[in-house]
């Protein structure tokens, strides 16, 4: 319980920063099944305990249509830490890959994800949604628009989407991928291994790869990237005290 007491107050910091929770809100974490996504869902279960905005929490999992991906380890978790939990069936698998045959298939994957995701929160009546991106994720995507695309841009850690009219929030903004990872295994959560073909051949993993290559010279970039967009600061990235002064 200490390793998820201290890991909760880094979520909080976020929370809090960025004014991401409200009173009365109804925030749903989408859970992949991943590391990411399980330990957000237990972080913010324990914040809910005692957070002083009281607020309502569920979970919710699209299931894609790959095989050999077995959630049924997902809704026991959530069972025991008291959480609501909705999987929803999709035919995303099926239409991504053997009717269209996309070429780029996350592009279109994601695509779909988000729709999808957006009929099923409104008809939760979530006024939230929790994703599971962290401070890696952040710089991740960060360098990906800089080199794949010629422009400097990021999520923001809190966005409004007009279309499901709910706030998007990032709550693990300050946590890194490592001590996610360290945290999930304390925790012994149940982890839903990915079985997408695209998983390992990605823009994104290429850009892992890069900035491992990178720490070997500069151990600090992570650090210095993203303080960096906070300083910038990117749209959305501003501290709420920078932004008053």
């Amino acid at each position: 319980m200490n390793h998820l007491n201290e890991f909760t107050s880094i979520i909080r910091r976020g929370v809090d920063d960025y004014h991401m929770i409200d009173a009365g809100d109804k925030v749903t974490v989408g859970v992949s099944g991943g590391k990411d996504s399980l330990v957000l869902l237990q972080a913010l279960a324990h914040l809910k305990t005692y957070y002083p905005k009281p607020f309502e929490l569920h979970a919710l999992t699209l299931d894609l249509g790959f095989e050999g991906m077995d959630f049924s380890p997902v809704a026991e978790m959530c069972t025991e830490i008291g959480v609501p939990y909705s999987l929803i069936k999709t035919d995303i698998r099926e239409i991504v890959f053997d009717v269209r045959k996309e070429e780029n298939p996350c592009s279109l994957c994601s695509k779909m994800r988000r729709g999808a995701l957006n009929t099923a929160i409104k008809e939760l009546g979530s006024t939230k949604l929790a994703l599971g991106h962290h401070s890696d994720d952040a710089i991740e995507t960060y360098l990906m628009s800089l080199i794949f695309e010629g422009r400097i841009s990021c999520f923001k850690p809190l966005t409004y989407m007009s279309r499901a009219e709910v706030w998007q929030i990032r709550p693990m903004i300050y946590a890194d991928e490592k001590r996610i990872e360290r945290l999930c295994e304390r925790l012994k959560l149940p982890i839903v291994t990915s079985t997408c073909p695209e998983d390992k051949d990605s823009k994104r993993y290429e850009i892992k790869q890069l900035i491992s290559e990178l720490e070997g010279s500069y151990p600090d970039i992570r650090a210095k990237i993203f303080g960096a967009m906070q300083r910038l600061p990117l749209e959305g990235w501003g501290m709420p005290e920078d932004e008053e002064t």
